[in-house]
């Protein structure tokens, strides 16, 4: 791979620093074509690779996929072992990759719900990327917005409570310490596929001044293409941050606004 700030032709323009992805449509994919569910996710990891490679190549640092939700645990109980069976297929299928490409693999979410055989497939492809800086891949998976924002409050108070910690001393840093990872900057920008408008429970802190930009493709159908329509919609978007046109116009620092 190279680093030449490009997706498939993409002229040099502004990119996300971190890019989040909502892929939906994997069912609705297979259902359209007769198939079952889990053809559709089996043909949704080539989107994965492909959003990967792009990434990669064009240079945005971080990358998160909503790969399994919280919610998603109430699915049918086959279509979850076929989905864990197919995330732990993936772990090892892609390992060499990761490590060849400079990509650091790290996780998101409740992480303690994972079958014991996942879970070790995936501590394991984090430990062995976890040396690497060219782009961190970040899966959330048993993940939900809601449950990582309550554990946060639940880590603070317990933190208050033992008097580690003053009342006063509660603040937007401190609740972002308190999150899954804490070290990833928040999204520039989320994509959702399938034409859905919802943010379905992901990255609720996190999402406060992201941009957002909808495909209308199913996620399996999503390419290299649609992926450059998005980032180009992004290179386009005026960014405020609550700041009105004339403090940008004058040369205001939106970093230091959202920092006060």
């Amino acid at each position: 791979m190279t680093e030449d700030n490009q997706v498939s032709g993409t002229p040099r323009s502004p990119l996300p620093n971190h890019l989040a992805v909502i892929m939906d449509g994997n069912g609705r994919w297979a259902l359209e074509r007769n198939l079952s569910r889990f053809e559709g996710h089996k043909a949704g990891v080539n989107s994965v690779r492909m959003v990967t490679e792009q990434c990669r190549k064009a240079g945005i640092r971080y990358l998160t996929l909503f790969a399994f939700s919280t919610e998603n645990w109430m699915r049918p109980r086959d279509e979850v072992s076929l989905l864990m069976s197919l995330f732990s297929q993936f772990l090892r299928s892609e390992l060499k990759s990761l490590l060849k490409n400079n990509i650091r693999l790290r996780a998101l979410g409740d992480l303690g719900r994972l079958p014991g055989s996942v879970r070790k497939e995936l501590e394991r492809a984090c430990e062995n990327t976890a040396d690497l800086n060219g782009m961190d891949l970040v899966l959330a998976v048993s993940y939900g917005g809601r449950e990582e924002i309550v554990q946060a409050a639940r880590n603070i108070a317990s933190e208050v409570l033992a008097g580690r910690i003053e009342r006063q001393a509660v603040n937007e840093d401190l609740f972002r310490k308190n999150l899954y990872l804490p070290d990833v900057p928040d999204p520039d920008l989320l994509i959702r596929t399938s034409g859905e408008t919802r943010v379905s429970n992901f990255l609720l802190w996190q999402l406060a001044y992201s941009e957002i930009v909808v495909s209308n493709l199913l996620w399996p159908d999503f390419d290299a293409a649609e992926l450059k329509r998005c980032l180009d919609e992004f290179g386009r978007r005026r960014r405020r941050f609550g700041m009105t046109e004339e403090q940008i116009a004058n040369g205001a620092s939106c970093a230091l606004a959202l920092s006060k």
